[in-house]
């Protein structure tokens, strides 16, 4: 007693097509919500400029670094402080602090601040900055000169906003 054979139908077709779109239209729906969840990449106007000059940006960044000048950002019930210090402790002699919001995802919420100095190395502004995370570009310059340079992410919730 032999089988009968079975024949590849169109149904069988319809079925393999649905099958093969279900799975491709899965794959990207699962990839849509995991790179608006969790991609933590900056928005930059043109990646090739951007990549081409990564280099040259990181090598400045290690001299500034090497410099021994470092600075603590704090953000505060709509107050933002920006201690800055010399390698060895003493507030670093800088005349204007700028700060640049980011945050990690999207530029709508972006914002530049300059803040006001209070006494030597210690600035400040009255600010209110959404809760979230953010990436914040610190330029600190003396004389135009560009002293410190430096990038901190930070979560507003850890700061008590």
């Amino acid at each position: 007693m032999r089988a009968a054979a079975r024949t590849f139908t169109g149904r069988h077709m319809l079925i393999v097509t649905a099958a093969f779109f279900a799975v491709v239209i899965g794959v990207n729906v699962t990839m849509a919500i995991l790179a608006s969840t969790e991609w933590s990449g900056l928005v930059v106007e043109n990646t090739y400029v951007a990549s081409q000059e990564f280099n040259g940006k990181a090598a400045a960044m290690r001299a500034m670094a090497a410099g021994g000048i470092s600075g603590n950002l704090s953000v505060r019930s709509d107050v933002i402080h920006y201690d800055i210090y010399n390698r060895d402790g003493p507030p670093a002699t800088v005349d204007d602090v700028t700060l640049k919001f980011r945050r990690p995802v999207g530029d709508h919420e972006d914002f530049r601040l300059d803040l006001v100095k209070e006494d030597e190395g210690h600035f400040r502004a009255a600010h209110h900055v959404q809760p979230g995370d953010w990436i914040v570009e610190i330029i600190s310059r003396k004389k135009e000169v560009t002293v410190m340079h430096e990038a901190v992410r930070i979560d507003t919730a850890e700061f008590g906003q």
